[in-house]
């Protein structure tokens, strides 16, 4: 599997392969595991789903850490490509953090649908 390099790549590889509603179901899935209280609903835009996602990733980076690293360990994000991250600029490194989260997520479903 080839990962999307872009949140639009991955949007449409979603959409293509009908699995956009799943993508969306293992977000919740992941953040009730880590008690945090974020539901997506299954209808949202995709512009919505990236816009909600980065605010409360940047939420959670400034105000509640622990909790942060908790959803990461729980989604399963690379540590390595979070250690990789330029953490000078919260806004932009909270928006990878979302896109990596949001690549893991589409690698679970994905590897569930076709395996």
């Amino acid at each position: 599997m080839k990962l999307p390099k872009t949140f639009e790549s991955l949007i449409e590889d979603a959409f293509q392969l009908d699995l956009y509603k799943k993508l969306i179901l293992q977000l919740n899935k992941d953040f009730l595991l880590a008690n945090i209280d974020l539901d997506f609903h299954e209808e949202v835009q995709p512009t919505s789903l990236k816009l909600i996602l980065h605010e409360t990733i940047y939420k959670l980076i400034q105000e509640k850490f622990m909790e942060y690293l908790n959803l990461l360990y729980i989604i399963d994000v690379p540590e390595n490509k979070v250690k990789a991250l330029d953490g000078d600029d919260l806004v932009k490194l909270s928006e990878a953090v979302t896109f990596l989260i949001l690549q893991r997520e589409w690698q679970k479903v994905w590897f569930r649908n076709n395996y």
